[in-house]
């Protein structure tokens, strides 16, 4: 216990607070979908898991945020007081792309400052559903669908490989939801839970997603046989288990005749009879292998 007490927290927790992070928004007929994980780091260190990182902006605009807290903040609460004041002057909402351009003028104008990537999302009479991506250094760019943060690296091929174009609203809170998944379960900077908003023309609608429930894809229970050219399953723990109790834990020397080779194929052949072989378990392979050297 004295290794667990002992961690320096304040080695861990040093830097920023910051929304290392997962965002995304998604344009569909009728609206748009936005998305983030919950996960705040100060550091090492998650000072917050459920974080709700989807700003409210106006009745039908919000953005994402990612980059430093702080900061995404202050820009958030200025770009907010600008969006009420065009409404008690005109009388009307703002267009997305006024708002999503105060963002860039504010990004932008102080970029050295600030360390801020914002998605802008929402609905309007002019467009419909409409995007903006303005990433760090403040540049602004429409598109059919954006993701930033920290992991957004590990999800770029998947959403160009999946989104279509003309889907509905379910299809969209799906493609969002499982890409938020994906990368949380790499980005080592996001994580919690997903918060999601759809927008349309007659709502904001928010929707949650606790960590229990995310998504769940190839987690390590099928491995390719490179011989049969089949999925199989990883040959049982009990036989994996008895192996390297039997014959590999010390005191026991396997002698010259005796290879670790042989022996696994042995053990197999008495716990899992008709087993698909040894090439269905590269790992344990691979382990062999360097036994024998």
């Amino acid at each position: 216990m004295d290794g667990i007490t002992n961690v320096p927290i304040a080695h861990l927790k040093k830097g920023e607070v910051n929304l290392g992070t997962s965002i995304m928004a998604v344009q569909f007929n009728g609206g748009v979908v936005i998305g983030a994980d919950t996960r705040t780091t100060t550091g090492a260190y998650i000072a917050n898991r459920v974080t709700d990182k989807l700003t409210h902006i106006h009745d039908r605009i919000y953005c994402c945020r990612s980059g430093s807290a702080a900061d995404t903040q202050a820009v958030a609460d200025i770009v907010h007081h600008h969006a009420q004041l065009y409404t008690s002057i005109y009388g009307s909402a703002p267009p997305v792309a006024t708002v999503a351009a105060l963002f860039e003028k504010m990004c932008y104008e102080n970029k050295d400052q600030l360390s801020a990537g914002i998605i802008v999302a929402g609905w309007d009479e002019e467009k419909g559903g409409s995007v903006y991506n303005i990433p760090l250094g403040g540049g602004m760019f429409q598109q059919p669908w954006a993701i930033g943060g920290s992991g957004s690296t590990y999800v770029y091929g998947y959403c160009d490989a999946t989104y279509r174009e003309n889907w509905g609203e379910e299809q969209t809170i799906e493609f969002v939801k499982n890409t938020l998944a994906l990368a949380m379960s790499r980005d080592g900077s996001s994580g919690g839970c997903i918060r999601m908003c759809v927008i349309t023309k007659d709502a904001a609608r928010r929707i949650f997603i606790p960590g229990n429930e995310l998504p769940r894809f190839w987690e390590g229970k099928e491995v390719v046989g490179s011989s049969a050219g089949v999925t199989a399953q990883v040959p049982g723990a009990a036989a994996a288990a008895h192996f390297f109790k039997q014959y590999l834990a010390p005191p026991f020397r396997p002698s010259p005749k005796q290879s670790p080779h042989n022996l696994y194929n042995a053990t197999l052949d008495s716990v899992l009879p008709g087993r698909v072989g040894l090439a269905a378990n590269p790992l344990v392979t691979l382990l062999l292998r360097s036994g024998e050297q």
